[in-house]
């Protein structure tokens, strides 16, 4: 990740926090904590924050790669993707996908979205390349990507306050 800096806080007594501040994450920790905790704290903290921060891939062909891998451990390779690309003219939605050709388009609104959510939208995609409409055995199958339900939820925001 970016550059790690820990400061100390007389004030803090048990929480960790941190924060991206240009290209370096701020740790806050309790000053009595021991170097071991420290390290302890600051690597699962910044990988906590990696995870929170992952931002979707840049190229069509990691977007590619990124579906594949999604197919393959969550809807057991049941989809059948013709293509997948970003575009920048879908406005109303998150994603299409061409049922008969199996065509994926992803909207670039997405692309500084957390990486559960750009997951979500891609597995709801996929899906309608074997179960067209939203019928309930869609939903089984489109809810089982990570995280959907707190995606949904994200996406509902975003949609309102975000983009």
């Amino acid at each position: 990740m970016k550059n790690v800096h820990v400061i100390r806080s007389a004030k803090r007594r048990k929480t960790v926090q941190a924060r991206v501040v240009g290209d370096v994450v701020e740790v806050r920790i309790p000053a009595r904590m021991t170097r071991a905790q420290e390290r302890e704290a600051v690597s699962g903290i910044v990988e906590k924050l990696r995870r929170k921060t992952t931002v979707a891939p840049v190229s069509d062909e990691a977007l590619a790669e990124r579906a594949e891998v999604l197919n393959a451990e969550v809807l057991e390779g049941r989809a059948t993707v013709g293509s997948i690309r970003w575009v920048s003219n879908q406005n109303s939605r998150w994603g299409s996908c061409s049922t008969s050709t199996g065509d994926i388009r992803i909207s670039d609104r997405l692309r500084e979205v957390p990486g559960y959510v750009l997951d979500s939208v891609l597995v709801h995609e996929m899906v309608h390349t074997f179960i067209p409409g939203h019928t309930r055995e869609f939903h089984r199958w489109a809810d089982r990507a990570p995280r959907a339900e707190r995606a949904a939820g994200y996406l509902e925001a975003y949609s309102r306050w975000g983009s």
